[in-house]
């Protein structure tokens, strides 16, 4: 398995990276699933229903619209 690593603007704006283990680069919304383990560990069952088929990644539409958190790149890790 390779490591990507996901680049992403916090709450903060800060840039924060965040290192996955998967055959092929993730998608953006397998990132934005793991930006929300890591950053809302409780809220990672949380149930988008109003994005939910009507958004190609609802978790990362959820994550920018309700926290401000912005995926700015996916890449293989060094």
């Amino acid at each position: 398995m390779k490591e990507w690593e996901v680049i992403f603007a916090d709450q903060k704006g800060e840039p924060t990276s965040l290192r996955l283990r998967a055959e092929h680069c993730p998608s953006e919304e397998d990132a934005a699933r793991a930006i929300r383990s890591h950053l809302f560990p409780v809220m990672d069952e949380l149930d988008l229903n109003d994005f939910q088929d009507r958004a190609p990644s609802p978790t990362a539409r959820w994550l920018k619209e309700q926290n401000g958190v912005t995926i700015t790149r996916i890449q293989e890790a060094p």
